[in-house]
């Protein structure tokens, strides 16, 4: 089992290398052209999606660098694994997003007060209209494969892309406006309307990625696991709290406290532990390291327990359990609740 789970980590690891090396190579294309189209023409709109291209180029260079570290086995010194790499590097793009935003509002004011004149806007058009093109397309896919390899990464990264495009729509039709009126300050004015579009959504990713660094409960995730609990949900599962759920890139902790019948044995109590943590992985498609702590039932939990001809019962169910994720996360047996 352990083979086979590394032959999968090492696809997945493939995918991913080629999906960000593929963004690398056009993103680095892309950045030349835009650049020998700004030195043709001096307009700011496009010098503002050149210098935006500089973020795709460094960014897919370190999230290279982020999902081969992300792809090392657990050691000693990563007992849970290398994955919240990913975090970070998400996070480094959203910085560097906003760096290059405040730089295009500085260039494009000063753009604004000292405008200068354009040239060959036909060309520098065409170059960041195809970049758009690309760009979107580019994007569409990376974040796609991002959204099935729950990689953080390569999600930033086709944002990213994306992003890149919806600018070059803005600035396509800024050059279009310039073109065609004459009037130079457009082009100044879209740029500052494109960057501070793209410093709102580098907040965002940045905010994302320190949600993931500090183990922010992905509500997504946690649906997900409630949905399966409750769809799967045995009479012998007496009670469950102290849900917890931390992401590792990739990767998925999950550890919780399951209440059984006391009089069960060892043996018995690991072969339902057992089964319950198989019903949590079979529900994903990435590796999900799972944690359970087996609480013996008391007294007090007859109340809601659905056991029937239980030996030790001691009073009748009267009460049922909603296991949703407010119930299941709380750090306390349900029979404690203040009502």
């Amino acid at each position: 089992m352990t083979n086979d789970s590394s032959v999968i980590d090492l696809a997945n690891a493939y995918k991913k290398y080629k999906w960000i090396l593929i963004s690398f190579v056009v993103s680095t294309l892309l950045m030349i052209a835009k650049f020998m189209a700004y030195y043709m023409t001096y307009s700011s709109a496009i010098l503002t999606d050149a210098l935006e291209s500089i973020i795709n180029v460094v960014a897919s260079a370190f999230a290279f660098y982020a999902i081969y570290l992300a792809s090392q086995p657990k050691d000693l010194n990563h007992p849970y694994g290398h994955g919240k790499i990913e975090f970070f590097s998400a996070g480094l793009e959203g910085v560097l997003i906003v760096l290059a935003s405040v730089f295009i509002m500085f260039h494009a004011s000063e753009s604004l007060i000292h405008p200068t004149p354009f040239n060959d806007l036909q060309i520098g058009l065409f170059i960041i209209s195809a970049g758009t093109i690309i760009n979107y397309f580019l994007g569409y896919f990376i974040e796609n494969e991002g959204i099935e390899r729950k990689s953080p990464t390569l999600i930033a990264d086709g944002k990213h892309l994306k992003l890149d495009a919806i600018s070059g729509l803005i600035l396509v039709a800024a050059v279009i406006l310039v073109y065609l009126t004459k009037i130079v300050w457009i082009d100044g004015f879209a740029s500052i309307i494109f960057a501070l579009f793209m410093a709102w959504n580098g907040v965002k990713i940045i905010r994302k990625s320190i949600g993931g660094l500090m183990d922010e409960t992905n509500e997504e995730v946690l649906e997900k696991v409630v949905d399966i609990l409750k769809s799967n949900q045995k009479n012998d599962w007496i009670d469950m709290h102290n849900l917890r759920i931390q992401e590792y890139g990739a990767d998925i902790h999950i550890d919780a406290h399951l209440t059984l019948p006391s009089y069960w044995n060892l043996e018995k109590v690991h072969e339902v532990v057992h089964e319950f943590e198989d019903i949590i992985g079979n529900g994903f498609n990435s590796d999900v390291e799972i944690f359970i702590h087996a609480d013996p039932c008391l007294p007090e939990c007859c109340h809601y327990c659905k056991i029937e001809n239980c030996p030790i019962r001691q009073m009748p169910k009267t009460v049922d359990i909603d296991w949703n994720k407010v119930n299941l996360s709380l750090n306390q047996k349900h029979f404690l609740e203040s009502v």
